[in-house]
């Protein structure tokens, strides 16, 4: 058997991390994750993989600079060059053109759909001259694993959450609330960051507005999975996803 065609994930956010790693591993490919410029450097002169993917917003250095680093590396090495995804927060049109005029092979901005997202990287794949071989490598569509399913699954494009497999009915501010929380389960959000993050003018706005918001959003999934409790709510700082919900209610 072939081997799988290597991803180099570079991305500082362990939940957007997680969720290519699962999406590109169930349609054949061997994803490989860092979460810093430095160890992505590390990997990808180790061993170039078939197509990285960059967050432009690295802590340790800028998704730019890395590229540039990274073809350095295989300019070097007198390899062949690796194709290149830029993936970032930042959808305006200076950075897209920037990422593209160094070379990048594409650009997506977050929040973004997993599925299309290995659907370009397949056609990245295809068409780079050096990867021909890796594409036919990796059938995986058909071979791969059904994927679990998933307590929470999002859909930005269609602004639409589903809980245990059913579309959540959802207000404008519970939509935005949970969707931060599903991105990024366990990490802790403030009142304030809820606020700033969520809300349009957060400087009209109470706490109590966010524990409102949350409070029906609760209602909600209980009415889904009364056993579960997938919002946790830390006294006196603020709320975050539970990171370890059953995967049935």
């Amino acid at each position: 058997m072939p081997p799988k065609p290597r991803i180099l994930i570079a991305e500082d956010e362990s939940g957007i991390a997680d969720t290519l790693q699962y999406v590109l591993r169930s349609d054949g490919f061997e994803p490989v994750w860092c979460a810093t410029a430095e160890d992505t450097i590390k990997s990808f002169a180790d061993e170039p993989p078939a197509l990285a993917i960059l967050d432009v917003g690295l802590p340790d250095l800028n998704g730019f600079e890395l590229f540039k680093r990274l073809q350095g590396i295989t300019r070097a090495s007198g390899g062949v060059e690796v194709p290149m995804i830029f993936l970032t927060a930042r959808s305006d049109e200076i950075d897209r053109v920037v990422g593209l005029e160094l070379g990048a092979d594409d650009y997506i901005a977050k929040p973004f759909s997993p599925r299309e997202l290995v659907a370009r990287v397949r056609t990245v794949l295809r068409r780079s001259g050096r990867t021909q071989s890796a594409v036919a490598a990796a059938p995986a569509a058909v071979a791969a694993p059904v994927p679990k399913p998933q307590p929470f699954m999002l859909d930005a494009e269609r602004m639409q959450i589903r809980y245990y497999g059913r579309a959540l009915d959802l207000s404008r501010y519970e939509y935005g609330l949970l969707k931060l929380m599903v991105q990024r389960p366990g990490r802790v959000f403030t009142r304030d960051e809820l606020l700033q993050l969520v809300w349009d003018d957060a400087s009209e706005s109470f706490d109590r507005t966010v524990d409102a918001h949350i409070k029906t959003l609760r209602a909600k999934l209980k009415a889904i999975a009364p056993e579960v409790e997938p919002i946790r709510t830390l006294r006196g700082t603020g709320y975050a996803l539970n990171e370890e919900l059953p995967l049935t209610p």
